[in-house]
């Protein structure tokens, strides 16, 4: 990986690879096929990888002329979150005449179909929730300037991440619980393979376990309140102590664990306390209205755009991620005494 100011140039890269300059500029511009092998192609974009290699954007403007126009790659957008991200970036977008177009994924799993002949020729940059990385995979979204948002900025597959600061919002949450008295957590975990969601599971267990005397169980959900009834249900009649405390990774699994509590004859919050993850409007129509953490997505999606907006223009994003906020409502007190 290239370090400092250096910046690795597609010399750089043909040099690695053992091929002419032409060649690199031929498969990185994904017109190989014909022209050269295949196992040449993977040596050239396995060389690229290792070098940290991106093309240079103003010699491709020149060349293709900047359409001003951003694709955002999200879950489906079943919740006012992701809305709310879009939002944000179209706000900052449309400031320096910029477009953004939607690519939601189904479900949040695979790829929708592919909304360009060629995503590479139409689009300038790519900002992408880590949630949706199949998708950005099949229409090659990561081989444009991309910013990628929620992702382990250690692994991440984007010039820049963008995150919201989860593990605070898990620290708040279990410190407030604790706070309260309660030992026995419940772990309403989504289903999801997603970093994340990865990041709140392992600040939970850390937190909680850093106490003497406290007992953790995880069970997944798929993100619906239906999935999380079911989860949830399943969990709180299993043997043994039932749990003082349900953590839920975000509020719509907090929704099914409504459900699911009042299924079993338990009260809110004087049987178990429960916890959700976003704000979403949800979270205040449930009864009792819901202690969750505020995750203002609308910023989320500014600090996007802007990061790509940076990475466009050659410089370095702003770094740092956005704070979160615990909101106390009705559905968290002290456990009850047997």
């Amino acid at each position: 990986m290239a370090t400092g100011s250096t910046r690795p140039t597609s010399r750089d890269v043909a040099q690695a690879a053992g091929v002419s300059q032409a060649a690199v500029s031929l498969v990185l511009g994904d017109k190989w096929r014909g022209r050269v092998s295949a196992a040449t192609a993977e040596r050239v974009r396995e060389a690229a990888r290792d070098l940290g290699y991106r093309p240079n954007l103003a010699a491709r403007n020149l060349r293709l002329g900047r359409t001003r126009t951003v694709l955002l790659v999200v879950p489906a957008l079943t919740t006012e979150f992701f809305a709310g991200v879009y939002t944000g970036a179209a706000r900052v977008a449309a400031d320096h005449g910029f477009g953004v177009v939607l690519y939601p994924s189904p479900e949040g799993i695979g790829p929708a179909r592919d909304p360009f002949a060629s995503a590479q020729a139409a689009l300038d940059g790519v900002i992408a929730s880590s949630m949706a990385a199949d998708a950005l995979t099949a229409i090659r979204g990561d081989q444009l300037p991309l910013v990628m948002l929620d992702s382990d900025p250690k692994g991440s597959l984007g010039a820049a991440t963008v995150n919201l600061d989860i593990t605070d919002g898990v620290r708040q949450v279990a410190e407030h619980l604790l706070s309260l008295g309660h030992r026995h957590f419940l772990h309403l975990a989504a289903d999801v393979a997603s970093w994340t969601f990865e990041v709140r599971a392992h600040e939970l267990a850390a937190r909680v376990g850093a106490v003497v005397g406290t007992s953790l169980r995880t069970t997944r959900a798929p993100i619906s309140i239906e999935g999380a009834l079911t989860a949830a249900e399943a969990a709180l009649s299993a043997p043994g102590p039932r749990p003082t405390a349900l953590v839920c990774d975000d509020d719509k699994l907090a929704a099914g664990a409504y459900k699911a509590a009042r299924r079993l004859g338990l009260r809110i919050p004087d049987d178990i306390s429960v916890t959700g993850l976003d704000d979403l409007a949800l979270a205040t129509a449930l009864d009792p209205e819901l202690t969750t953490v505020r995750l203002d997505a609308e910023l989320f999606g500014e600090r996007g755009m802007e990061a790509l907006l940076a990475v466009l223009e050659g410089r370095v994003p702003d770094a740092g991620d956005i704070p979160v906020q615990l909101v106390v409502r009705g559905s968290t007190a002290p456990p009850s005494t047997p």
